[in-house]
């Protein structure tokens, strides 16, 4: 269990797909490019595996932990985290029900 004051150190903005590409290096690491309102973010995630054509994530709009520690992945920087269910070790992806600004605040 965690306090109320934990959950509230946890950044989570709406970010929206710029960009998305598969790193040819490694078979299931894709790089997202996300706009997040007052800047661009890169986030690596293991989801090549799911998405065979990642250009139709481009303009999605998604939930991403932004107050992470960065992480080097096969010599790219990930600035922050994906938040999607995890149905039997596939990622399913969350959006708002409708087009909000990027960088809004999910509380």
């Amino acid at each position: 269990m965690i306090t109320i004051e934990d959950f509230k150190k946890l950044e989570i903005r709406i970010g929206k797909v710029i960009s998305v590409e598969k790193v040819p290096e490694a078979d299931k690491l894709l790089k997202f490019v996300f706009d997040i309102g007052t800047e661009q973010r890169q986030v690596m995630a293991g989801m090549a595996d799911f998405f065979p054509d990642p250009s139709v994530l481009v303009g999605k709009e998604m939930p991403i932990l932004v107050n992470i520690e960065p992480k080097d992945f096969k010599g790219y920087k990930s600035e922050g985290m994906i938040i999607a269910a995890d149905i039997d070790g596939c990622p399913v992806l969350l959006h708002p029900e409708k087009d909000i600004p990027p960088g809004s605040i999910i509380r």
